[in-house]
């Protein structure tokens, strides 16, 4: 099986990071959310796309 050692290199932090909070969801949550803060940077969440609606589409 091939193997992606980048991919391997998160899974091994995201593990490490988990059992450092012992498995925590809403600890590492906060942890999170402290270094997004933390580092300055700002994140931007898009609207989501409006879907068609039915009568909207054409018929072929």
């Amino acid at each position: 099986m091939l193997t992606n050692e980048v991919l391997e290199e998160i899974y091994q932090f995201r593990e490490a990071h988990a059992k450092s909070f012992n498995y925590d969801v809403a600890a590492m949550f906060a942890d999170w959310r402290k270094r997004q803060a933390e580092s300055g940077k700002h994140s931007i969440t898009l609207p989501p796309k409006k879907q068609p609606t039915k009568s909207s589409q054409s018929t072929v």
